[in-house]
């Protein structure tokens, strides 16, 4: 009052008046009142509301890396629970890739009785069938499916003596295809006979069709299966030519297989596959390749149904 300067205004500084700034935008004015700087501090830990003090009074901040007795016992527990987890869920993994399933000679007999009805007909007879090396002088061979006949009973389908002598397994289904090669100028008939028997039975019958050579006779011949209307039509018991059969031993099936020309003509001379596959075989079985025919059809039927049966069986992971 009375010549008195003013009071300098709020925020002034060295009695100048900041410059205005627009909404948002920082001060650019520096410090210049030797007043150091605000320090913002970090946020405090603040206690939970039971562990504050009576009501009342104002919470205060705990200090830090402070815990509760109760609250560092509740972590420990929570740990050792939490590495019981995951160790048991680590070995029960350990468990189930290690531990395979047990598949014994006996379990894979047993699953083979069943592939009759449980395979899909294209499995066990596949549509076309490659030869590599199966002709004669190891050409290669190709053969097309003509038909498949309805499974059945053996009686129908097999010469009675043949039945007889598999008469200790008994015949439980029998499955039976035709196929022809490439130049449609022979047919082959393969067939599967399920049987009924145990393994020490089968492996009984399978011993004495080699002792005894049963399979190389001819009043043990398979039977054709004739398709009317296709290059099969004419392929009948007077027709055969050669033929093989094999009494497997891991597994409760008969396979067989029996060639012919596709003219129809009949063959006075058969001859089994393993004799008209030898060198230097001059019958007429041998020189037309029909031993190579049954043989190799037979094999890849009978290739494709170890496949088949031998399969792991996946178990879930």
């Amino acid at each position: 009052m009375g010549g008195e300067p003013a009071p300098a205004a709020a925020g002034e500084t060295g009695g100048r008046a900041p410059a205005p700034r627009g909404a948002g935008q920082a001060d650019p004015t520096p410090w210049t009142d030797g007043a150091a700087p605000p320090v913002f501090a970090p946020p405090q830990h603040w206690a939970r509301e039971d562990e504050e003090s009576p009501a009342g009074r104002t919470a205060r901040p705990r200090p830090p890396g402070s815990r509760s007795p109760a609250r560092i016992a509740a972590i420990a527990v929570c740990a050792v629970l939490g590495a019981g987890l995951l160790g048991g869920a680590a070995a029960g993994s350990l468990l189930a890739v290690d531990t395979p399933a047990a598949v014994t000679p006996e379990s894979r007999f047993q699953d083979a009785r069943t592939a009759w009805h449980s395979t899909p007909v294209d499995t066990l007879f596949p549509r076309t069938l490659k030869g590599r090396g199966a002709g004669p002088g190891g050409a290669d061979r190709a053969w097309t499916r003509v038909a498949v006949a309805p499974d059945g009973p053996c009686a129908d389908a097999l010469d009675p003596l043949l039945l007889t002598a598999l008469g200790p397994v008994g015949c439980a289904r029998l499955l039976r295809a035709t196929y022809t090669d490439a130049t449609a100028s022979s047919v082959t008939t393969v067939g599967l006979v399920f049987t009924q028997g145990d393994r020490a039975a089968t492996n009984a019958l399978r011993t004495r069709f080699v002792r005894e050579k049963l399979a190389e006779r001819a009043d043990l011949m398979p039977r054709a299966f004739p398709v009317p209307k296709t290059v099969a039509a004419g392929f009948g018991d007077a027709q055969r030519a050669s033929w093989t059969v094999r009494v497997l031993g891991d597994a409760p099936v008969v396979v067989y297989a029996v060639s012919g020309f596709a003219d129809g003509r009949a063959v006075t001379d058969p001859q089994p596959a393993p004799r008209a596959t030898a060198d230097g075989a001059t019958s007429a079985p041998a020189q037309s390749g029909l031993g190579h025919e049954a043989k190799g059809i037979a094999d890849r039927v009978e290739r494709g149904l170890r496949t088949t049966v031998q399969k792991p069986t996946e178990t879930p992971g």
